[in-house]
This record gives C-alpha cells, structure tokens and sequence, in this order.
C-alpha cells in the first residue's frame, strides 16, 4: 500500500508540472547532456531505454546518434507532454509508460541505459538497479546521474529534508557508496564517474514542485534556518533575507553490465 502512496504521489507531482520540467534549466541546459555521448559512444545499431524520461532531454540528446531509443516514465501526463514536444523532430523513439522497479521488458534486451536527475523518487533504489541490469545486453553501457547526499548522516539529512518540504514525492538521495555498492551488487562495473556540483537557482527551483505559498515558506524557513555547516557546504546565498541559490552533490557514472550476469 504505501508503495502505490508514494508513487501515486510521484503521478500527481510530475502530472501537474509536466511542462516545467521541459523548460528547466538544470534539466535541459545541463552540461552533463553533452557528456552522454562522450561517455557512451553509441552507434546506430543500438537500441537504447531512457528511465524515467521526464522532460525528455536524454531522449532528445541520444536520438541522433542511436537506432531506437524507448522513452519511458511512470507518469503518463509527463510521457504525453514529453511525446509532444519531440513529435516531429525524431522517428525512432517509442515512448512507454513504465516503473523503473519494474521495467515492462525482456532480460538483454537493451544496449545502453540512462536514468538522469530521477532516482531519488524511487522508494525501492535496489530494485531500480536490478531491473536496469536485467533489461541490459552482457556487456551493455548504463549511466546513472542523481543528486546525491553527502556521507556526513547530518548533511545528508539535511539535504533530504530541503527536498522532501519542496516535494513530497521525492523519496531519499542516496550517497554515491550507496549506489556504487547497489550497481556491483548487480553486477555492474565502473568504468567512470565524475563528482559534480549542482547550483540551482532558488526561485525557479522552489516553484517547480511546491503547492502553495505556505510549503514554499517551509523551503525558505528550512534553508535560512542552516547551521554554519550546511550553510557552508551547500553554499546557501541569501540576499536581504532571501534565498538567491544553493549548491547541491550529483554523481554521474558509467557502468557496464559484466558478462556471466
């Protein structure tokens, strides 16, 4: 039962902000797009599963240079809006309504998956990885880019609780050990990974999911409320008493789906 809560919760938040999310700017003009290419030099023989799409960019950016991309999210508000905004530009994506938990395809049957900015609303992260490296060819490519919590429990803490008041969907940033730890126990190798540091601008980002003027004040409350520690680490900028950005962890990482699993 809270399974179907939380993701129904996942449905309403992203059903009602499915436009914001093509238009964001740590969605869709992030430097980590152009990487995707350089990072999986894929050809036009692969076929190619994009989890939990959302806005679309990763679709978008991998098209061109794959034989079929399959697009999916668990929401389908979300897949439609996306759906509507690239019909027209490509003709090899197939887009699907899907659980990243529960992927509705065959063992092997992709070359390389993504999953981009979306994990941290999966209330089951070990399942996510286990259908990832099941649905992957022997030897096929997966990266995972996510924000990410420190290791320090009162930093991760604290940023979980930033982003469980502006979103109630999001459901736990997990640390970069924790996912490495998930991915090897799938039999996933790393080939790559980069630590990179998000600024996110405090206005459009607290507006994208918030509901009314009372949770953004919680944000805000929470933020400005910061000991020097989470202050410092997160860069929080607050001018004349209002939040202006704040700094957050993404890991992004490729692996490979080891041969024998």
């Amino acid at each position: 039962m809270m399974d179907k809560t939380v993701k129904q919760k996942v449905k309403e938040t992203f059903g009602n902000n499915a436009g914001k999310y093509i238009t964001s700017d740590s969605h869709a003009r992030a430097d980590d797009l152009p990487l995707l290419i350089e990072w999986l030099q894929p050809d036009k023989t692969w076929t190619v599963l994009d989890i939990a799409t959302g806005g679309g960019h990763v679709t978008k950016t991998l098209s061109p240079h794959a034989g079929m991309i399959f697009s999916t999210d668990l929401t389908e508000a979300m897949l439609e809006n996306t759906a509507n905004h690239l019909r027209g530009s490509f003709d090899n994506i197939q887009y699907v309504i899907a659980d990243a938990e529960a992927l509705p395809f065959l063992k092997e049957t992709f070359d390389a998956a993504v999953c981009r900015i979306a994990p941290h609303h999966f209330p089951h992260p070990e399942r996510f990885i286990a259908e990832a490296s099941r649905v992957l060819k022997k030897g096929g490519r997966f990266i995972l880019i996510d924000n990410v919590a420190p290791v320090d429990s009162e930093l991760a803490d604290f940023i979980n609780t930033v982003e469980k008041l502006r979103d109630d969907s999001h459901s736990r940033c997990l640390s970069k050990e924790e996912w490495a730890k998930l991915l090897k126990e799938h039999g996933m190798k790393e080939l790559k990974s980069a630590d990179r540091k998000k600024t996110l601008q405090y206005p459009s980002w607290v507006a994208r999911t918030t509901e009314n003027e009372e949770q953004a004040e919680r944000v805000a409350g929470h933020l400005i409320a910061a000991n020097e520690k989470a202050m410092d680490y997160f860069s929080i900028e607050i001018v004349n008493g209002d939040i202006k950005s704040f700094t957050i962890d993404e890991w992004m990482a490729l692996y490979v789906k080891e041969d024998g699993i």
